[in-house]
């Protein structure tokens, strides 16, 4: 399902205030729909039908992610990075793009990838160690996973540039965590959207754990309270709340589209899983905070909404749980069915043109191989 983007009536070229609260929630943790009048009017046209399509989009993202994990455990992937209970920040925010807008993931967007309609072999290709990335960034306008620490934000920016001096109205949308806020090259990227106004949006999603150091470690206030700093209105908004993340994004893209430049949108959510499928969180979370997050589970708080609705029947869970398995068979047939690269494909797509010290590495490889081919006849011979 993909929202179309609202621009209603009253307008928004200055973004709505969000320090009254700790965060812009439009659905409660209980299911409960809470009414605000700053947000409310982007998603007027969000029916029970769209709000049953998000929630289907949610649960079968986490089974994607609970089938890699299991993938990787199982020996078929090399690493994996899990979402869980990310799935309201990347759905609410994926289905707000339009198919023009350019997308700059960190290595954890594969919501949004679904998103963009990236094949799902194609997600899992780069963690089998099948390819330097897993698609063509061109033909879905999203990036492959970045896993250098903010360097996406960087490339969004550039991106916004280019889109604003072809006078187009896309938008270019990075995703990060926490922790890359306080890299260089997020505050760098934001210095330069800020400076030229270019339509970007920096998107926060607020795990609150950079592997293993909590975010109060190295924010004494919101995340978002940074953007401002820079001359970047921020939202924050409650991350595990797929309806909330979508007007705050909309919000945002309006802005963007009709020159009112960069917007920083902080989505505070929770990694329920590990910081990879190479970590362990137990040796450095509490429990006690993990119940706290399972309370307010994206997919449950949504379920209860549905369900006091009468929207979410018996019919509908089980065609909701259908389609994430058949997702997960065929992303799983994709990967343990995808052949191995030629050893010499490693030096493909490396540069857009001829490189002498790339050459000459392929050279002394191509030599190395061919050694143990000469070892084995002689062997042979002997």
């Amino acid at each position: 399902m993909l929202v179309d983007e609202l621009s209603p009536s009253t307008g928004h070229d200055v973004l709505p205030d969000s320090e009254g609260d700790d965060f812009i929630q439009l659905i409660a943790p209980d299911g409960r729909r809470r009414e605000n009048p700053e947000f409310d009017p982007w998603v007027l046209d969000v029916s029970d039908e769209q709000l049953a399509s998000l929630y289907e989009d949610m649960v079968v993202i986490r089974r994607i992610d609970t089938e890699a994990t299991y993938l990787q455990r199982q020996g078929e992937l090399a690493l994996w990075p899990p979402l869980l209970g990310q799935e309201a920040a990347q759905i609410g925010s994926g289905r707000a793009l339009r198919e023009d807008d350019f997308v700059f993931p960190s290595y954890r967007e594969n919501g949004v990838a679904y998103c963009r309609g990236v094949n799902l072999g194609d997600i899992v290709r780069v963690w089998r160690g099948n390819a330097h990335s897993g698609w063509d960034p061109y033909e879905l306008n999203m990036a492959t996973p970045q896993v250098i620490i903010g360097a996406q934000s960087l490339h969004a920016t550039g991106y916004a540039m280019g889109i604003k001096n072809d006078d187009s109205d896309a938008v270019a949308l990075t995703y990060f965590g926490d922790g890359a806020t306080s890299q260089g090259d997020v505050n760098e990227a934001m210095v330069f959207a800020a400076s030229f106004q270019v339509p970007v949006i920096f998107f926060c999603q607020n795990n609150q754990w950079a592997i293993s150091e909590p975010v109060g470690l190295q924010a004494r206030v919101h995340i978002s309270s940074r953007a401002p700093g820079f001359g970047i209105p921020s939202i924050r908004v409650d991350g595990n709340d797929v309806l909330a993340v979508l007007a705050a994004t909309r919000v945002a893209m309006h802005r963007a589209r009709t020159g009112g430049g960069p917007t920083f949108i902080e989505a505070v959510t929770y990694r329920m899983g590990p910081h990879t499928t190479a970590d362990d969180p137990t040796r450095y979370r509490d429990k006690a905070e993990m119940d706290q997050w399972v309370a307010k589970d994206p997919i449950s708080r949504l379920e209860a909404l549905l369900k006091s609705r009468g929207v979410l029947t018996p019919e509908l869970e089980l065609s909701v749980t259908a389609k994430a398995d058949a997702v997960a068979k065929e992303m799983r047939e994709a990967c343990i069915n995808m052949p191995a690269p030629a050893p010499m494909d490693v030096f493909s797509h490396v540069y857009s043109e001829p490189n002498s010290a790339l050459d000459t590495q392929k050279e002394n490889y191509a030599r190395y191989l061919q050694s143990f081919a000469a070892e084995r006849v002689e062997g042979t011979n002997q």
